[in-house]
């Protein structure tokens, strides 16, 4: 069985980069025993365009 977490990955509503760093939080989920599934980008801005980005992890419950 496996538990699942959802972080958003806010992004700059000029550039369109991410806010902060993505590799960090990635980096410090996997420290913590969370594995990166999926990185989502759901098309609600724009055009269709993604208004952010949602990072999927799962981990193994015991």
């Amino acid at each position: 069985m496996y538990e699942y977490k959802f972080e958003k990955i806010e992004l700059s509503k000029l550039s369109g980069k991410p806010k902060g760093d993505y590799q960090e939080l990635i980096h410090q989920n996997a420290r913590n025993g969370w594995r990166l599934v999926q990185i989502f980008a759901p098309g609600i801005a724009a055009y269709g365009s993604a208004a952010y980005y949602e990072a999927i992890f799962e981990r193994k419950v015991d």
